[in-house]
């Protein structure tokens, strides 16, 4: 084991208290050196240190403000320039902090005052506001000004006035619609003729399962579509979209959306292309035939003297609520577990007493049980869609003329 000489170690401590006097001038330099890096370490922690208390007293006086004059958390809070600390000189020793957030590890408990929960709310209306009018714009204005010729104005004309002219041009490539009397006409001689017929309505949800894959990426109608797993589908399902389109090809009479929007009509026309439909062989009416029929009179009519099987996971509640009205319900098939569930469905319809028509209100699937009725049953099949609800609710009234 080495042993250290007392004596020597008395040198270096008479060497240190003589200030390195008597010592060569190579052991003085680094004699200062050393005690030059170990003084700067010293002086680096201790101003990190003053640094760190500095940011810390600074957060607490904005945090005391914020929770004295209720500044929700986020907002901006002016701190009194002598006790601020300079961020840029904080830039190299520490990491990147949010304007406005906290220190790791400790919870904002800031309370939120009604009156920033106006502001917000204001801020949102403004922003809605502010881009509807560029919308608006942009989808009107803004395209008839890309018409005019440079250096030229069209003065005093806007362009719905513009639209309205040229509409006249397109006037003979309207495309007629069932009216509701019409298909109430329909549905009255297929029941006194015993005759099967299917009465169903295209809405963004069948069309978001048609298209998916197809005519739009799978990841778009997801997107647009996230009310689909409420309405029984749930994508990618390749399988519900090829039997929603053998659906449509069975229907008798399809109610299609008059909705020029995106997931409307600009799905309508592109998935009838893909799955080679021709719509002038179609009978169309309006995807809103439900109310229609119900708002003229029609529906009591269908319904009043007939045997009715309801369909759908507010069957009972339906049930109960037309029986009140006088219609004689013969039987319901409920719950109704989305378009998977058909099969099923359909086996327990062929359970039920023998019924002239079915109310169906399923979804996306009441399209398919409706068409599987008509072609396999024989069966007059109306999709009710939320008609169903809104009867059930007292939204609407079984209207009798």
């Amino acid at each position: 084991m080495a042993v250290r000489s007392s004596s020597g170690k008395a040198t270096r401590k008479a060497r240190r208290q003589a200030g390195g006097r008597g010592v060569s001038p190579s052991s003085r330099r680094s004699l200062n050196s050393n005690r030059s890096k170990a003084s700067g370490r010293k002086g680096v922690g201790r101003t990190l240190a003053r640094r760190l208390r500095s940011r810390r007293a600074a957060w607490r006086r904005k945090r005391d403000l914020r929770r004295r004059t209720h500044i929700p958390a986020g907002s901006t809070v002016a701190v009194p320039l002598e006790s601020a600390v300079s961020r840029a000189a904080l830039l190299p020793i520490l990491p990147p902090v949010e304007e406005g957030a906290l220190p790791p590890g400790i919870e904002d408990r800031s309370p939120v005052s009604p009156e920033s929960t106006e502001a917000v709310e204001s801020i949102r209306a403004e922003s809605y506001a502010h881009g509807h009018r560029e919308g608006l714009f942009e989808g009107g204005e803004a395209k008839l000004g890309r018409l005019i010729p440079h250096h030229t104005m069209l003065p005093e004309i806007t362009v719905d006035e513009v639209i309205a002219a040229g509409f006249g041009s397109f006037a003979e490539s309207l495309y007629p619609l069932l009216p509701a009397p019409a298909v109430f006409q329909a549905a009255a001689i297929a029941l006194q003729e015993g005759r099967p017929l299917s009465i169903v309505r295209l809405g963004d949800g069948e069309l978001l399962t048609l298209a998916h894959g197809t005519v739009i990426p799978t990841e778009d109608a997801i997107r647009w579509g996230s009310f689909l797993p409420y309405a029984g589908v749930q994508l990618p399902d390749a399988g519900a979209r090829e039997a929603l389109a053998h659906a449509v090809r069975s229907a008798d009479i399809i109610g299609v959306p008059q909705s020029r929007h995106p997931s409307y009509q600009g799905l309508l026309f592109p998935v009838l292309r893909h799955y080679g439909m021709d719509y002038r062989t179609m009978q169309l009416t309006t995807s809103t035939v439900n109310y229609e029929l119900n708002a003229g009179g029609y529906l009591a009519r269908l319904l009043e003297g007939r045997r009715v099987l309801l369909i759908g996971n507010q069957s009972p509640e339906l049930a109960d609520w037309l029986s009140r009205q006088g219609i004689a319900i013969t039987g319901l098939v409920a719950p109704v577990q989305g378009v998977a569930d058909v099969e099923a469905v359909l086996a327990r319809t062929r359970e039920q007493p023998d019924f002239e028509l079915a109310l169906v209100a399923a979804g996306v699937a009441a399209v398919i049980i409706c068409t599987r009725l008509a072609t396999e049953q024989g069966k007059l099949a109306l999709d009710l869609g939320h008609l169903a609800d809104k009867l059930i609710r007292g939204e609407m009234l079984l209207t009798r003329l």
